[in-house]
């Protein structure tokens, strides 16, 4: 799992039938103290994430075991919205 910002949608009129109705996010990965990486990723979304939200997302063959993206072409997926972050007891985000 990895640390992200819903930072975008993506609209896409025509594609593969077998992820219609799967809603697409990008994904800006996140380091432990809230700074923001390099990486983009395309996530479908299986819990309901918006923009601005920190959330954890797999990528890669993980990203096709949630109940949502079993068996569909996805290499990315948000799993979970966070709530809070702590590191070594340090509280670094809340929603």
């Amino acid at each position: 799992m990895l640390l992200g910002k819903v930072v975008g949608t993506v609209v896409a009129s025509r594609k593969e039938p077998t992820i219609e109705g799967l809603k697409l996010l990008i994904v800006r990965g996140l380091t432990d103290a809230l700074v923001e990486t390099s990486t983009i990723v395309v996530c479908a979304d299986a819990v309901g994430a918006g923009v601005g939200e920190v959330v954890l997302f797999a990528q890669g063959s993980a990203a096709r075991q949630t109940t949502v993206t079993t068996n569909r072409p996805v290499d990315g997926v948000i799993m979970a919205i966070v709530d809070q972050l702590a590191v070594d007891g340090d509280v670094r985000y809340t929603k």
